[in-house]
């Protein structure tokens, strides 16, 4: 399994060895064995094929964590397509972005979900063009298998996957991947958190994000099972994994700590019994986490505590605890590199750091992104020696654990998404009340950071309000995820020479 060439391979051979075993499971109640999700696979793949799917045609697809999801992933695989999943709270400033740039052949979301009108969206976006829309309500289209053209392996750098982030900037990043990324990642993850067939994971997490065909990969790897939640709450977290018998509790800092709240709460009618009652671990990364969380969720929820990683989406899991870390590194560290990652660190002079020392972190990975979509980015993003600037700030001790310190790039991750402070920005320039703004993100024991507007009121202008101007970026299209939580007024933003606003004093100003 650990040397399938591609991820349909894996599929198969999983499907062959391991049939009747479950593999997915989610909160709609759909479950499926190793052997119904190949025959369901290919049943869809048949049905998209008959919609004039081929090797090479991009197909973005927009849906929740459902085992539906899952399904539509492994039938492209499949057919050769070039896939690009996109994240379900995305709205029309981030998925119009993404049509326009790789104008997808298809693109399949649900009619409508949690409320909203996924299908409007897409024709408002897709107006005039050759893009065509399926919806798919927990159902995809299906055709007979025997139609199918014979399967043809994937290169070692073909392109299969264009996944896309918030980023860095104030339009999504699109990264090109390869299944042999995928499965890079996917192999790591499996030998970090030791994976066997009697694991269970909790993924709480959008399937549409890459660690979704990561995890696919590992769990087919090592015959485990997933139990999907479409829509995380605590209290449905606690009935289904515990129902289920998770033993993986995932998948980032947010998650975490409402498996804590809700350990505290459960103690509080039924001590010292557990909510989470067969948790081996919990598996995360992607947010800043609390230092005492490691030992919080070992103490109180139970199993070896948080085993976290530290990745991109356009290098997933460069790095990774293990379950026989030391405590010491469990604490407060990412873990070490994983198999074939080259990690350097580049002080903010050029200089390559001493172990322990603050730098830049780059990376050279066998799970390393092809390049960005627009080619134009990757002569920034890439050293001399090829190594791929992270943007993150961190160290390498001498026995080799990563610890992330800080971020040359200005983004604010909350709840583990990563939101654009110049989209933010941009957008309240243009309010008539604001002449000038920054941006910050403050530390947050819930979200990890929270997103907070400084404004400079416009001469004569009465002081922008709150609620004003939450309203402000609804209406211009920005996402719910993304809307700053805090607003302060200054008369002044501190700036140094050059002009760039010196963020570090506002974060220190407005942290508490």
């Amino acid at each position: 399994m650990l040397d399938a060439p591609s991820l349909w391979d894996l599929i198969e051979l999983r499907a062959d060895a391991d049939p009747g075993r479950e593999l997915l499971v989610d909160s709609g109640g759909s479950r499926l064995t190793n052997g119904g999700f190949r025959d369901a696979a290919l049943r869809t793949a048949a049905g998209l094929h008959a919609l004039g799917v081929r090797p090479g045609t991009v197909v973005s697809w927009q849906l929740p964590t459902w085992t539906a999801g899952y399904v539509l992933m492994a039938a492209l695989c499949r057919l050769g397509a070039v896939q690009n999943p996109i994240i379900p709270i995305y709205r029309d400033r981030e998925v119009g972005f993404i049509v326009r740039q790789i104008a997808p052949e298809l693109v399949i979301t649900p009619s409508e979900f949690g409320g909203f009108d996924f299908a409007a969206m897409i024709a408002r976006l897709t107006g005039g063009t050759s893009t065509r829309h399926v919806a798919a309500d927990r159902t995809l289209p299906e055709g007979d298998p025997a139609t199918l053209p014979a399967y043809r392996a994937p290169g070692e750098r073909e392109l299969r996957w264009y996944f896309y982030s918030s980023g860095t900037t104030a339009d999504p990043k699109g990264a090109r991947h390869t299944d042999t990324a995928i499965l890079a990642a996917a192999r790591g993850m499996h030998t970090c958190l030791a994976l066997t067939a009697d694991d269970i994971n909790g993924m709480a997490f959008p399937l549409t994000h890459i660690a979704g065909p990561i995890w696919l990969g590992a769990s087919l790897m090592a015959g485990a099972s997933n139990v999907l939640l479409d829509r995380f709450d605590p209290g449905a977290a606690v009935e289904l994994f515990g129902r289920e018998k998770v033993t993986l509790g995932g998948s980032g800092t947010p998650f975490h700590l409402a498996y804590l709240k809700a350990q505290r709460e459960f103690a509080r009618t039924r001590p010292g019994e557990r909510a989470f009652p067969t948790f081996r671990l919990c598996n995360g990364g992607g947010a800043p986490r609390p230092a005492t969380l490691h030992a919080q969720i070992r103490d109180e929820v139970g199993g070896l505590g948080v085993i976290a990683g530290w990745g991109l989406t356009e290098a997933p899991i460069l790095t990774m605890s293990t379950v026989h870390d030391p405590q010491t590194a469990l604490d407060d560290s990412e873990g070490r590199p994983m198999p074939g990652v080259e990690l350097r660190v580049v002080t903010l002079d050029g200089r390559t750091a001493k172990p322990g020392e603050e730098g830049e972190l780059r990376a050279r990975a066998p799970q390393l992104m092809l390049g960005y979509v627009d080619a134009a980015l990757d002569g920034e993003a890439f050293d001399e020696e090829g190594y791929f600037r992270t943007g993150d700030l961190g160290t390498v001790d001498e026995d080799g654990f990563v610890r992330i310190t800080g971020r040359l790039k200005d983004i604010i991750i909350r709840k583990g998404e990563n939101i654009s402070a110049k989209e933010i920005e941009d957008l309240l320039f243009t309010h008539p009340h604001v002449a000038d703004v920054a941006v910050i993100g403050l530390p947050d024991p819930e979200r990890g950071e929270r997103v907070c507007a400084v404004v400079v009121g416009a001469e004569g202008a009465a002081p922008l309000q709150f609620l004003e101007m939450v309203e402000f970026l609804r209406r211009e299209g920005l996402m719910t995820q993304k809307l700053p939580e805090q607003l302060e007024l200054l008369d002044l933003l501190p700036r140094n020479p050059t002009g760039k606003v010196i963020k570090r004093d506002l974060v220190g100003r407005f942290k508490d």
